[in-house]
C-alpha cells in the first residue's frame, strides 16, 4: 500500500484534531485547561474516555494476545466493573465534596503536604512511562509501515509527533480534549467494527459461525480455572477490580474529565456508561483477536503477537480503504491516551507540586509556567521515546504493565488508609514507607517469577530453585497491584497515630450528603 498516501491521510488528522482544537481553545484560562471550568457534557467525557482507556496499546496487544492467552484478558474487564462502582460512588462523591482541582489535594488536606507530593510523583512517573511507551508502540507500527520507506527517520517522526500534540493541546487542556477525544474514539471504534466486518466477510464466515470456530480453536476460553496460573480468574477479576480502581480513580488524567462534568451525578453517570460500554468494546477486540488468528492460519502468517494486526490489515490481500482505517483507527487509539497524559501531567506538576492555583500573580504569569512546563513534559516524552527506541524491544510493554502495578500501589495505599481510617500519619515517615512498600512488593514478585524477569531483562537470576520452594509454583498476576497497596497500607498504620482532632469531613467513611 502506498506510503504517500498513508502518510497523507496521517496528517490530514491532525489538521482536523488542530481545527478542532483552535476552535474549542479560543480564550481558555488555567481553568478551562485543568477542568473545563466544571461544564464538560457528561456523555462527551464517557465517550471519549473510552478511547483514553484503551489506547494503541489495546490496539494491537489484547487482539495479539488471543493466540496465547484465549480471552482470558475478560477476566480483567469484568473485574473493572466492579472497581468502576467503587469509583462512582465512594471516590467521586469524595473529590466533589472537597470541590479539587487535582484529586490529590485530598491526601494534602487528609494527611500533609509531604503525602500530597507522594502522590503526585508518583502518578507523574507512572503516567510519563507508561505514556511514553504507548506512544513509542505505535510510531514504531507507523514508521515500519510508511515512514521507513519514506526515509524518515524514527526521531524525526518521534519529534513531529509530539509537536503536533503539542500544538493541538497546551492552548485548550481539557477543555479541547473532551472533544477531541470524543472525535478519536469514534475512530477508533468504527475502525475496529469495519476491521471485523472485512475479516469476517474474507473468510465467508458470520459472526456466529467465526465464534464457534474460535471455540474449536480454544481461543474463545474467558476463565482460567489453574490456581497456580498468573491468569487464574479469581486474580484477574479482584486485579482488575484494584486496577480499575488505581488508574482510574486515582488517576489525575482520567478523573480530571470526570470532575470537569458540572454535577456529581453526571459524573456517576459517566462513569457508569463508560464502564458498560467499555465490556463490549474490548470483548469486540478479543473477537478481532481471535480472527487474525484464524486467518492468519489459513494464510500461514507468523509474525510477533504486536505485528499482527498491522500486518493481516496493511497486506495486499484488503484493499487500500482497510489500511487507511487501519491506520486512522490506530492513531486514534493512542493520541487519546497521550494527549491527555501530557495534559495531566502538567495540571498535576502546576498544581501538585508547584501550587500554581495557591499562588498570588496575574494568571498571564500562570499561564506562562503553566505553557512552560507542557512544553518540558513534551521534552521529556521524546527522550523517553528514544529510551524505548534504544532498548528496541516491543516487550517492554509488559514491563510498563508491570511498573504500573509498582507505582500506582502507594496511591491505592495512601487513598484507601484516608478512606478507611481516621488516622493521622507521621508527615515525614510518609516518602519512606511509600518507597519501601513497593520495593518489597517487587522482590517478591521477582523471586515468585524469575522466568518472567529473565526473559523480559534478559538476565538469568538463578531464582527458580527458591521460587518452587517457597511459593511452590504460584504465579502472582494482576493482583501484585492489590498485594502493593496493602503492603503500603500496613506501612502507613505503622507510622500513624489515633487523630482526635481530625475533621469529619476528610473521614469518607461518612459520606453523608454526598450525592447531592
Amino acid at each position: 500500500m502506498s506510503p504517500i498516501l498513508l502518510f497523507t491521510v496521517v496528517i490530514s488528522y491532525f489538521l482536523i484534531l488542530l481545527f478542532v482544537a483552535w476552535i474549542t481553545g479560543r480564550n481558555s484560562t488555567n481553568e478551562s485547561f485543568f477542568i473545563g471550568n466544571k461544564s464538560s457534557n457528561w456523555m462527551l467525557v464517557a465517550f471519549g474516555m473510552i478511547g483514553t482507556s484503551l489506547s494503541g496499546v489495546t490496539f494491537v496487544s489484547v487482539p495479539g494476545g488471543v493466540g496465547a492467552g484465549n480471552f482470558f484478558y475478560f477476566q480483567i474487564v469484568l473485574g473493572y466493573l466492579l472497581g468502576y462502582l467503587v469509583i462512582a460512588f465512594v471516590l467521586i462523591p469524595l473529590y466533589y465534596r472537597l470541590n479539587l482541582t487535582s484529586i490529590y489535594t485530598y491526601l494534602e488536606k487528609r494527611f500533609g503536604v509531604n503525602a500530597h507530593k507522594v502522590g503526585a510523583f508518583f502518578f507523574i512517573l507512572s503516567r510519563l512511562v507508561g505514556a511514553t511507551a504507548r506512544l513509542y508502540l505505535v510510531i514504531s507500527i507507523l514508521q515500519l509501515f510508511i515512514f521507513d520507506k519514506l526515509g524518515i527517520p524514527f526521531e524525526l517522526t518521534a519529534l513531529v509527533i509530539l509537536i503536533l500534540i503539542l500544538l493541538y493541546t497546551f492552548e485548550g487542556g481539557v477543555k479541547t480534549i473532551i472533544y477531541t477525544d470524543t472525535l478519536q474514539t469514534t475512530g477508533m471504534l468504527v475502525g475496529l467494527v469495519i476491521c471485523i466486518y472485512f475479516i469476517v466477510k474474507a473468510m465467508n464466515l458470520d459472526f456466529g459461525s467465526a465464534l464457534s470456530l474460535m471455540n474449536e480453536k480454544g481461543y474463545t476460553k474467558i476463565f482460567n480455572t489453574d490456581v497456580m496460573a498468573g491468569s487464574f480468574f479469581l486474580k484477574h477479576i479482584i486485579g482488575g477490580m484494584f486496577i480499575a480502581i488505581a488508574m482510574t480513580g486515582l488517576d489525575q488524567e482520567m478523573m480530571q474529565k470526570n470532575i470537569s462534568v458540572k454535577t456529581i451525578k453526571d459524573s456517576q453517570k459517566n462513569i457508569l456508561s463508560f464502564s458498560l460500554v467499555l465490556v463490549v468494546v474490548n470483548f469486540l477486540f478479543l473477537f478481532l483477536g481471535g480472527m487474525l488468528y484464524l486467518y492468519a492460519d489459513t494464510k500461514g502468517i507468523k509474525v510477533a503477537p504486536d505485528d499482527l494486526f498491522p500486518t493481516i490489515a496493511l497486506s495486499d490481500t484488503f484493499s487500500g480503504a482497510i489500511g487507511i482505517i487501519f491506520i486512522l483507527a490506530l492513531i486514534s487509539a493512542l493520541f487519546p491516551s497521550v494527549d491527555g497524559a501530557i495534559t495531566s501531567i502538567t495540571s498535576c506538576f502546576c498544581i501538585d507540586i508547584l501550587n500554581l492555583n495557591s499562588r498570588a500573580g496575574e494568571e498571564k504569569e500562570k499561564r506562562r509556567t503553566r505553557l512552560k512546563v507542557h512544553f518540558s513534559f513534551a521534552v521529556l516524552f521524546f527522550i523517553m521515546v528514544l529510551i524505548f527506541k534504544a532498548i528496541n524491544d516491543k516487550l517492554i510493554i509488559d514491563f510498563i504493565l508491570k511498573f504500573a502495578s509498582i507505582t500506582y500501589g502507594p496511591l491505592l495505599g495512601l487513598f484507601s488508609f484516608g478512606i478507611l481510617t481516621k488516622r493521622q500519619l507521621n508527615d515525614k515517615l510518609i516518602w519512606a514507607v511509600c518507597i519501601i512498600a513497593p520495593l518489597l512488593v517487587l522482590g517478591i514478585d521477582v523471586c515468585c517469577s524469575p522466568e518472567w524477569y529473565e526473559k523480559k531483562l534478559h538476565v538469568s537470576m538463578g531464582l527458580k530453585q527458591l521460587s518452587e520452594s517457597i511459593f511452590g509454583g504460584y504465579k502472582i498476576g494482576n493482583e501484585l497491584i492489590l498485594i502493593n497497596g496493602i503492603f503500603t497500607f500496613f506501612g502507613l498504620y505503622s507510622i500513624s497515630k489515633k487523630d482526635i482532632q481530625h475533621h469529619d469531613s476528610f473521614n469518607a467513611i461518612n459520606l453523608s450528603g454526598t450525592n447531592g
